[in-house]
């Protein structure tokens, strides 16, 4: 018998769910729209750190630009994340460090930002239906990024 017909449910789900991450770190490391595209539901709501307020679905164009600004992969690092399942939809949140170098003048990247996902079971795939990231920020006269923060 294998391991996991032994695992519950929601073993299994949150299995399945930590895959879902895993495959979107896989996608920044080979910078594959495909990959990150198809972990998404058509049309989702994603508040990320790129303008505007929102976006509706992926934008696999949009993407590609964006993997195409780095000289090196993109390190994305899912840390400390927390899995809820309530039968086809499910709702995690954690850390993510990203870094790399980029081509223009920031060179260097490496911080972390909050990451919320909200996830439905569309036939026997996890897709998120939602994404919200997020960067603290100083509430001093700065306003600036607190990209000094760790977990």
């Amino acid at each position: 018998m294998s391991t996991a017909a032994l695992a519950s449910p929601a073993t299994t789900d949150e299995a399945a769910i930590l895959a879902v991450l895993g495959n979107l770190s896989q996608a920044h490391l080979t910078k594959s729209v495909e990959l990150f595209t198809a972990q998404f539901a058509t049309g989702a709501p994603i508040f990320n750190l790129a303008p505007p307020l929102i976006h509706h679905g992926v934008n696999a164009a949009e993407k590609q630009a964006w993997f195409d600004s780095w000289s090196t992969p993109v390190i994305i690092e899912p840390r400390d994340f927390k899995v809820s399942v309530a039968g086809d939809l499910a709702f995690c949140h954690g850390y993510l460090r990203m870094a790399g170098t980029k081509k223009g003048p920031e060179g260097a990247v490496s911080f972390w930002m909050r990451e919320t996902l909200c996830l439905e079971r569309q036939g026997t795939n996890w897709k998120i239906v939602h994404e919200h990231t997020s960067v603290p920020f100083y509430m001093d006269a700065t306003l600036r990024p607190a990209f000094d923060l760790h977990p």
